[in-house]
């Protein structure tokens, strides 16, 4: 790696923020978030230090999934603004040095889609192969509902046309036929219409659902998977450092081939679910073992390739890579209580209450993720601490108000609190006790803790370039694992455990061959020979770089 390098595949160094534009900042005071209020807390986006802007769904939509349900791909939903009101929120963020992806809908539409609405008319209508119908009921596929507590099925009989569509969410979201090239070339179309807005990518929404539609339906070349080589490809002409950032959620030998195997020409890259799974497991026991394994048993990825690295996202935290019983350890920890669960299979809570609003837990687990190898991700709200809304139906629970101050309505809107789009959250987690102009100027506080991560993590290529190696010890609740790079290495250790340990570490070589630096106080580390023993307080975590034969700590 050249660090030149690191500007044409920016996303490998980056820290993504994610955010859902109609619950971060209501400027005109309707109750609903928007992209003129968005664009006055850049600011405090470039300040907190994240590289890259992720906003879910800006499309028009009847909103019945948040946004999910889209209407028009080239759109922008009339609530949050209009397409000059996003053009100066990316320019604006884009002269922060923050890029800007937005999230791409390729697995289904709204069924109030022009294209839904003609197809339902009958076989003669030019977009009724624009999703994937059936002339005969279809068979039991309830197992294969996303949404178990709204759906009993993937496919619907349509009262119009008397067929059955196919729709792996809710109901009234189809499924697009992507087996179908003139989908295909709709879909770049969107792609290329939002490049030349300004974007720098694309989170990309559901990608198993719509691969094994096209399984379903046939594909011309045989292949379901040329789909997003294609995608690939023509995101490289338009605009080449442009990311593909998918949520594919199944073990690490099929994320691998949505990465495209060894030519790695499919995604760029992928949330690491079977990761963040386990880490919740190692923080329920105490235990980094369910951690280590899953780290060591990613697969190796292309040079072009990366992992998204997250502890919470806008969706359930689920938890479905777990075993039944493993799955059970982490809700007795963390959701016992049936309101904080969902779909079986996952809670419904933020990491603070999670953790029992203990500031060295929540600590610990950022600097854990930070540290892991990969493209750090954060939900708006982490950085504060926000809790999670119970009384919120589902995914809802997490997507509640950004809680600016500790006035009405925690500084989101100054509309009428019965007109917000979102209850704000109301107990020990709500405004009062938890919000941005509060922590900004505390040297203690959560914000300036996650700000301090994220400089010293983008002071480190090595944990978005560098190779794995997890360092053995004889703690089980201790966690050292490096990230080599060229003559540079970053150690991490963390204590999963209240008690407080102290923890020999090999480093190799002698002590003249090592300039060592913990990279969070700042101070320089002199070991003694080829070990250094490392103390932590209960929860405790460290963060040394390693430069051997250099004068500098610099990478």
């Amino acid at each position: 790696m050249r660090i030149t390098d690191t500007s044409d595949l920016w996303w490998k160094s980056a820290v993504i923020y994610c955010l859902d534009v109609e619950t971060f900042l209501d400027a005109d005071g309707d109750g609903i978030g928007d992209l003129q209020g968005l664009a006055q807390r850049i600011d405090y986006l470039a300040e907190l230090g994240i590289t890259c802007l992720w906003l879910m769904p800006i499309y028009p939509s009847p909103d019945r999934d948040d946004g999910y349900d889209v209407t028009d791909f080239y759109g922008v939903d009339r609530r949050l603004g209009d397409h000059g009101r996003l053009v100066e929120v990316v320019r604006t963020a884009h002269d922060r040095g923050i890029r800007v992806v937005v999230d791409l809908l390729i697995n289904h539409t709204s069924d109030q889609h022009p294209w839904f609405v003609s197809a339902r008319r009958g076989p003669d209508s030019p977009f009724r192969d624009y999703y994937v119908w059936r002339d005969t009921e279809p068979p039991d596929t309830s197992k294969q509902v996303v949404f178990p507590d709204a759906e009993e099925s993937i496919w619907t009989r349509d009262e119009q046309s008397g067929h059955w569509y196919l729709h792996h969410f809710y109901a009234h979201q189809p499924d697009l036929n992507v087996a179908n090239p003139a989908v295909v070339d709709e879909l770049l179309r969107a792609i290329g219409f939002w490049l030349e807005l300004g974007v720098d990518g694309f989170r990309v929404d559901a990608v198993p659902f719509f691969v094994e539609d096209i399984e379903t339906t046939g594909h011309p070349t045989g292949d379901p998977h040329e789909v997003l080589r294609t995608m690939r490809a023509f995101l490289g002409r338009r605009k080449g450092d442009a990311v593909l950032l998918g949520e594919v959620n199944l073990p690490h030998e099929q994320q691998r081939e949505y990465f495209g195997g060894e030519a790695g020409d499919e995604l760029h890259m992928m949330f690491d679910f079977i990761t963040m799974q386990r880490t919740y497991l190692a923080l329920a026991r105490a235990d980094a073992g369910p951690l280590v394994e899953a780290l060591t048993a990613r697969p190796a990825l292309p040079p072009g390739c990366q992992w998204a690295t997250f502890l919470r996202n806008h969706d359930e935290l689920t938890l479905d890579k777990l075993t039944e019983e493993e799955r059970q350890e982490v809700f007795a920890a963390f959701g016992p209580e049936p309101e904080m669960q969902v779909y079986g299979r996952g809670l419904k809570r933020r990491l603070p209450p999670m953790l029992d609003g203990d500031p060295r837990r929540v600590r610990l687990a950022y600097s854990l993720m930070f540290s892991l190898p990969g493209t750090p991700t954060l939900f708006y709200g982490e950085e504060i601490g926000m809790g999670e809304d119970l009384a919120a139906h589902g995914r809802m629970a997490v997507r509640t108000p950004m809680q600016w101050s500790d006035g009405a309505n925690g500084g989101f809107s100054t509309a009428p609190a019965e007109q917000l789009v979102q209850a704000v959250v109301a107990d020990g987690y709500g405004p009062r006790f938890v919000n941005a102009a509060a922590q900004l100027h505390d040297p203690d506080s959560l914000l300036s803790f996650v700000k301090a991560l994220i400089s010293v993590r983008r002071s480190c290529p090595e944990l978005g370039w560098g190779t794995l190696a997890v360092v053995p010890t004889d703690h089980p609740a201790v966690l050292v694992h490096r990230c080599d790079l060229d003559d540079s290495s970053v150690l991490a250790v963390h204590n999963l455990s209240a008690d407080p340990v102290t923890v020999p570490v090999r480093l190799g070589g002698t002590e003249d061959e090592h300039r060592i630096i913990d990279l969070l106080s700042h101070e320089v580390v002199s070991p003694e020979g080829e070990e250094l023993e490392m103390a932590l307080a209960g929860y405790g975590h460290r963060w040394l770089r390693i430069c051997r034969g250099a004068l500098l700590s610099l990478p």
